[in-house]
């Protein structure tokens, strides 16, 4: 079984999967008899037109034969070996199949994968539908109707880089399906087991300078300005009853921890609870000191583990070439724990360019249009700062014991 698996991997190119095969082959090989082999690939896998290999068009037919068979092998041998040692085979007989039918990615994910995966999987923050299980390890992530091919570029450009590869989840390639284009990434959440998550939006500003380069006051903006604080808009703007793009956008980062920490928590996932999406009202330094301590738990180990990976992060993106000339806008900071592992990495590039020929930048300088300074390691090292002054208990503790600033909760 695992040579007909390998083989139908190395046909169909999928590079992507070989770690999740060479795991899965090593496992087999230690658990299952040569009478595993019998699984019939074949019924769900068929050679298409120039000998390339294709889905079958009825995978579900496969799986009915396959689960038919395995039942009358089982009733066959059942004399000879116990109840557990049959339901152990067909557990693993079964894993077989969903690997296989994972692997053509075709479209996202088999319905047998995501049945089996979806109490484990959900999309913390962000725009909905953007994200959808792909396979044993990858998310497909849409792009937007509207948008150019920058993610897909500055995901390709990292993944070059030997510095900071390791800092951004590993890209595959690129999906085109029904007309709708995504790129295919590491799921991060694969190989945790109920997870922490924070998404940490990074920068001093969320917003690109050809954003706000029009310097024409809108009506409607000023609307929205009233509808948040009334009292913000200046005596000149009452009159008008308009403001500029930036300052409407200045007055947006005011709202958060966005310009006085370098970032602001977007949204937080503790185990037992349902994710907290909105987080922008958590302002002051103690505020988000507060948020990542009940986010910790009590945990010293994970935060020693974060620390470390934070100041390798920060480190990295100090030495690269390529983010000292690009304008890193959006990006975030997707934080991970469990039991045993700590996960960090540098997320979301939609709105990360190129600056002009002969330009560089810090990412620590006060931003002033034109020079094109986001804060971005501004807002590691205050986060570091932060996590460093958290004073962790020995072991877990409830992770919403303290009180939290008022936010939007969504199951």
């Amino acid at each position: 079984m695992v040579p007909a698996v390998v083989s139908l991997v190395a046909n169909k190119g999928r590079d992507t999967y070989s770690g999740f095969i060479q795991e899965f082959a090593c496992f087999k090989c230690k658990n299952l008899s040569t009478s595993d082999q019998e699984i019939e690939a074949s019924q769900i896998w068929k050679p298409g037109r120039h000998g390339k290999t294709i889905r079958s068009p009825s995978p579900h037919n496969a799986f009915k034969r396959w689960r038919k068979a395995n039942q009358s092998k089982n009733a066959l041998n059942g004399r000879k070996r116990g109840t557990d040692s049959i339901n152990i085979e067909e557990d693993m007989s079964l894993l077989k199949f969903l690997a296989i039918n994972a692997l053509d990615l075709s479209l996202p994910a088999s319905p047998l994968l995501l049945k089996s995966r979806n109490t484990n999987w959900f999309q913390l923050s962000g725009h909905p539908d953007s994200l959808a299980p792909a396979g044993p390890g990858t998310v497909w992530k849409k792009r937007s109707p509207n948008s150019d091919d920058t993610e897909r570029l500055v995901y390709e450009e990292i993944s070059q880089d030997p510095i900071v590869k390791d800092i951004v989840p590993k890209y595959y390639r690129e999906v085109e399906y029904h007309g709708e284009n995504f790129i295919e990434l590491q799921d991060l959440l694969h190989g945790f087991q109920d997870p922490y998550v924070v998404d940490i939006k990074m920068g001093t500003r969320t917003f690109l300078e050809s954003e706000v380069r029009k310097t024409v006051a809108r009506p409607d903006l000023y609307q929205k300005m009233v509808a948040i604080d009334p009292q913000a808009p200046t005596e000149d703007e009452h009159q008008k009853k308009a403001v500029t793009k930036l300052r409407y956008m200045q007055f947006r980062e005011l709202q958060s921890s966005t310009c006085s920490q370098g970032f602001r928590l977007e949204a937080m996932k503790c185990r037992g609870s349902p994710p907290v999406t909105d987080l922008k009202k958590v302002k002051s330094r103690d505020e988000v000191l507060n948020t990542l301590d009940m986010f910790l738990g009590g945990r010293e180990d994970v935060r020693q583990r974060l620390l470390t990976r934070l100041c390798e992060i920060r480190s990295k993106i100090e030495q690269s070439d390529y983010f000292k000339t690009r304008e890193v806008i959006g990006s975030s900071l997707f934080i991970i724990y469990d039991d045993s592992k700590v996960g960090v990495w540098l997320i979301d590039f939609a709105k990360t360019n190129k600056l002009p020929e002969g330009k560089t930048i810090n990412h620590r300088t006060q931003w002033i249009q034109g020079n094109y300074e986001e804060g971005l390691l501004f807002g590691f090292d205050r986060l570091i700062s932060i996590i460093e002054d958290i004073k962790t208990q020995s072991g877990p503790s409830d992770s919403f014991t303290k009180t939290m600033p008022a936010v939007s909760v969504k199951s």
